[in-house]
């Protein structure tokens, strides 16, 4: 695996940090199953970088002004 295919996974904390969800928010919607896409490799979890922004970018509001 490349290093620019790694840096497209982050961890949780990033994946918070950057929608501003709560870790235990993102917890508890993988264990709901729902929520951000995410990648279980033994027992780290993570997120690639674009779902995430596609995740954000799902929940758009337009507004009429």
């Amino acid at each position: 695996m490349s290093v620019e295919t790694l840096r497209r996974y982050r961890d949780e904390k990033w994946t918070a940090e950057f929608t501003g969800r709560k870790l235990p928010t993102l917890r508890n919607d993988r264990s709901l199953g729902r929520g951000i896409p995410f990648y279980r490799f033994g027992k780290s979890i993570r997120y690639r970088e674009d779902e995430v922004i596609a995740w954000c970018e799902s929940r758009r509001v337009e507004t009429s002004r």
